[in-house]
């Protein structure tokens, strides 16, 4: 009874605050307000403390733009967290635009969705990157592609940085910064997160949305450590494989580093 009173009480607050923010959104896309970009963050705070993600920060964002963070993945609650720590907009795949609910969260923080199964559309949404970096934004790529069991970093996509090499080309200076950044679930109700009770907090494809987000809303206070790494500038004449390999290589680093020390 007591758990599902708390996601009763989570889901309340997580509607009330989406209804007091969702105006003042609405009004920053249709006219593209920079504010736009602030209010998604007030969002992400308030779910974080509602959902119990006690979030840790290591290191500093990059302060240089045009910025890119490559981040590992592993449950919806990256975006959360994230978010969270600064105003960030996400590539995303075209079918997250329609998903319940997290479709209408990507649409009102001004995800970037693309179709990577379509090469003639690659240009446009390249373009798209391009602007929105150019313009100052923060963009997060996850370049695994798709989400692990928490425990280890899966094997990085070359072809995802096609966006940060043609970017490059396209923005004010021709260098794009990119900035690993690691998130690591370590702790579950103040104990340590071991490689068996990690993939609670995961959100690996083959499991499904609403028991898994009813298994997080009733677990409720998870330890999250987010770590930025040294970055990487990257200009039209660089290797995308070599970027991806070095980005991969930060990525595993810190991950197993986070991980081991809990």
């Amino acid at each position: 009874m007591v758990s599902w009173l708390r996601i009763a009480l989570v889901l309340t607050c997580l509607t009330l605050a989406t209804l007091a923010l969702l105006p003042a959104q609405l009004v920053c896309l249709r006219f593209d307000l920079r504010l736009r970009r602030r209010i998604p963050r007030l969002w992400h705070r308030a779910a974080c403390a509602l959902l119990g993600l006690k979030v840790r920060v290591h290191g500093t964002l990059e302060g240089r733009r045009p910025l890119m963070l490559a981040a590992n993945h592993a449950s919806w609650k990256d975006i959360l967290v994230l978010g969270s720590i600064a105003d960030v907009v996400y590539i995303a795949k075209s079918e997250v635009r329609d998903w319940p609910v997290f479709g209408l969260l990507a649409r009102l923080q001004a995800s970037i969705f693309v179709v990577r199964e379509e090469r003639r559309k690659t240009g446009e949404q390249v373009g798209e990157i391009a602007r929105r970096m150019a313009d100052g934004e923060i963009v997060v790529l996850f370049p695994e592609g798709t989400t692990s069991d928490g425990n280890r970093l899966l094997e990085v996509k070359t072809s995802l940085f096609g966006a940060a090499a043609t970017a490059a080309a396209q923005v004010p200076g021709g260098t794009v910064f990119v900035q690993p950044v690691s998130i690591a679930y370590t702790g579950l109700h103040g104990m340590a997160m071991g490689r068996y009770h990690r993939p609670i907090a995961a959100w690996p494809g083959d499991i499904e949305l609403l028991p898994h987000l009813l298994g997080i809303l009733k677990e409720g206070a998870f330890e999250i450590d987010v770590d930025f790494g040294e970055m990487i500038p990257y200009d039209a004449s660089g290797n995308r494989k070599a970027l991806s390999r070095r980005v991969e290589q930060r990525l595993r680093t810190m991950l197993g580093d986070r991980l081991r020390a809990r």
